[in-house]
């Protein structure tokens, strides 16, 4: 048994004396919330990192795509995947939105465009697409279908940071898309999130909704909620920004890695590169297949004996939880590759400070259980 666990991801710190100078301009400011000079300076260099026009932080993701439903005033009905973390149907439920599950595609495990004008209803007001694992959606394709039947779209980026698809980021897609800063990704504040958008008029909403709705000292306009990221975290930002293109380079030498040793196991499939895309290498699923010999859970129980904590990332599938799985849309016949999907996908480890050493462990394990 490894004597130390290897968890599915772990947060990539800087050193802890590089993060002093921060905090001691935090600490002489004496701002610590409220949008103060770290903050903005913050949501600056994000715009310039990431190649986008308005960024909007938030103190995490979930609160984030609760703000971001409720700046374009959606209601309704909004279609969405089954395949995924629940605060994506979650926030739904939080705005009075119904979610309307639909398939995913069975390459890339993303909502799947040819399944959804057959779900559009005169109540449908948007799409909530999910960039699973990082990989871009069919973004050309969603986009058409929203024009067409005049839907807004809200992209959960939570996996996306730096993630680029011929070329643009694909953070620029769709109305809005939201990001994810929690301590499990690929770029991390401790907590936080942040909504991404096109132009000063929308951002200036959002910063409202994400402070009770405050417009001034006196007027509140709308029931905002309180999502403001204080300084500390994007103070922890800030400097994250300097080390995430070696962590991305690192990751990105752990994924090729994983992919040369599990080529040859009858019945493991890595899951492919999109491709024309920068991938930021946030997760490394793979399925397990009858061929394999033995069952995804059982594998996963393996790992764990030897204390690797490999994640059944997305099992359960959202629409079989309590709150959705009388939802018409959530049947599983209507779903069969997000059900099969749940099924098979184990996310193994992957982060910056995972050693080759390890990689070979957690090969050795699943080729041992192979029959």
């Amino acid at each position: 048994m490894s004597q130390k666990p290897i968890y599915v991801t772990q947060p990539h710190l800087p050193p802890f004396e590089e993060f002093l100078p921060y905090l001691k301009e935090v600490w002489d400011s004496k701002f610590l919330t409220n949008g103060g000079p770290m903050h903005q300076k913050f949501e600056r260099a994000l715009c310039e990192y990431l190649g986008v026009n308005q960024i909007a932080l938030f103190s995490n993701g979930t609160l984030a795509l609760l703000t971001a439903l409720q700046s374009l005033r959606i209601t309704g009905e909004v279609i969405t995947t089954p395949y995924s973390f629940v605060a994506t149907a979650h926030s739904l439920l939080w705005n009075g939105i119904k979610p309307v599950f639909v398939d995913v595609d069975p390459v890339n495990l993303n909502l799947d465009p040819s399944k959804i004008e057959a779900a559009i209803t005169p109540q449908t007001t948007a799409i909530m697409p999910v960039h699973c694992y990082g990989h871009p959606c069919d973004i050309a394709a969603i986009e058409r279908i929203a024009d067409t039947y005049n839907l807004k779209v809200i992209y959960d980026a939570a996996h996306s940071f730096g993630v680029e698809a011929d070329g643009q980021s694909v953070l620029n897609a769709g109305d809005l898309s939201v990001l994810s800063f929690h301590a499990t990704k690929v770029f991390n504040t401790f907590e936080g999130g942040a909504i991404v958008c096109k132009d000063a008029k929308t951002k200036l909403r959002i910063d409202q909704l994400k402070n009770f709705g405050f417009v001034d000292e006196v007027t509140v306009v709308a029931p905002g909620i309180n999502g403001k990221m204080s300084e500390f975290n994007a103070a922890l930002g800030l400097l994250q920004l300097q080390h995430v293109d070696e962590a991305l380079r690192l990751r990105g030498q752990i994924d090729r890695q994983y992919r040369q040793a599990l080529a040859d196991i009858p019945g493991i499939e890595c899951l492919p590169p999109s491709p024309g895309s920068k991938h930021n290498y946030s997760y490394f699923p793979i399925l397990v297949k009858p061929e394999f010999g033995g069952s995804r859970d059982e594998l996963y129980t393996a790992l764990r004996r030897e204390n690797i904590y490999a994640r059944r990332y997305f099992y359960p599938l959202i629409s079989s939880f309590p709150m959705y799985r009388a939802l018409p849309s959530a049947a599983p016949a209507n779903l069969p590759v997000a059900t099969r999907a749940a099924e098979q996908v184990l996310c193994l480890p992957i982060y910056p400070d995972l050693t080759s050493s390890q990689q070979d462990q957690i090969v050795d394990v699943i080729r041992a259980q192979r029959r």
